[in-house]
């Protein structure tokens, strides 16, 4: 194929069609008004799918019992606004108890999980480390292979940890998927900066707290985020592993009250007397377990892209 040359002084002649740049393929495109407009009525659709079961629950929690009581049930409109739901339920009763025990269960899992999991991470990502190899395979079979329930309830009540709080952590302490993605993370961190830190007399505990973690402070907050919320919603634990009623997380409590209909110790006085309405109850208490996820989760979504994706592609 010969291309057209032009002549001095002569106009440029048209180029070759065949010769320009291959199209792109379709995702990359600009859209058409018809295709941003339909994307962006999808995108509405799918907000208002999720936020309009939120606000009905918000709403209700928050309305008296006869609003309730006209409505026939949930509550759409709000109307009379009171919060006699939640000062009632954080008025030191066994709701109260179950929120304190599931903030520090959730703060004291995600810093042991997180700090297994980074020492780990770091050791397999340095190929030069003691059993690298067999330590990664065994723990990828994890991931494919398990003992079952009963095995793991066996051990956790040999181990004496039954009626234990230690029962909610360490059953589910380690995820090796955050494991891998933390890894992957910091294989990509430059090897030459690890050798002059090396160099400098640095040993691996200095340059993990000082170089790595700094770096990675984007996969970090996204792994800590997953940690976090799998312990706050965790509830199979301590349905499977404690006895007493009083140790039980607030997740628990929420099944009882939700599910069983059994209103929690000290308001169920109140539910009957008419002082309160138990659906305002169940919606207080089902806001209460929404809540922590819903405000600590727009402040770690800008670190997801980041953090999970060069995680998952280096690794």
């Amino acid at each position: 194929m010969t291309a057209v040359l032009d002549e001095p002084g002569a106009a440029p002649a048209r180029r070759d069609r065949r010769w320009s740049a291959p199209p792109r393929p379709v995702w990359e495109e600009k859209p058409t008004p018809a295709g941003a407009a339909g994307k962006g009525l999808v995108l509405v659709l799918a907000c208002l799918a999720i936020l309009f079961p939120l606000w009905i629950v918000v709403v209700t929690s928050l309305s008296s019992r006869g609003t309730i009581d006209e409505a026939g049930g949930l509550v759409m409109v709000p109307r009379d606004i009171t919060f006699v739901a939640y000062e009632e339920l954080l008025s030191g009763g066994q709701v109260t108890r179950a929120a304190v025990i599931s903030v520090l269960v959730t703060l004291v899992g995600t810093l042991f999980s997180m700090t297994v999991s980074v020492l780990c991470a770091y050791g397999l990502s340095r190929s030069g480390s003691l059993g690298h190899r067999w330590f990664l395979l065994m723990l990828l079979a994890t991931m494919f292979f398990s003992a079952g329930l009963i095995p793991t309830y066996l051990l956790v009540q040999t181990l004496g940890l039954t009626d234990s709080y230690l029962a909610l952590i360490l059953p589910s302490a380690v995820s090796v998927f955050n494991i891998l993605v933390l890894r992957g993370f910091f294989m990509g961190i430059s090897q030459e900066l690890i050798d002059s830190a090396r160099i400098d007399g640095a040993g691996d505990f200095r340059i993990l707290w000082q170089i790595v973690m700094p770096l990675s402070r984007a996969v970090l907050a996204v792994i800590t985020l997953f940690y976090a919320v799998g312990y706050w919603s965790a509830w199979f634990n301590a349905s499977l592993y404690l006895n007493d009623q009083d140790m039980m997380p607030l997740q628990n409590v929420m099944i009882q009250l939700v599910q069983k209909q059994e209103a929690p110790v000290g308001l169920g006085q109140a539910i009957k007397t008419g002082e309160l309405s138990g659906l305002a109850v169940q919606m207080a208490v089902m806001v209460m377990a929404l809540l922590p996820v819903a405000v600590l989760s727009p402040f770690v979504q800008k670190h997801f892209r980041k953090g999970m994706l060069t995680g998952a592609v280096k690794g």
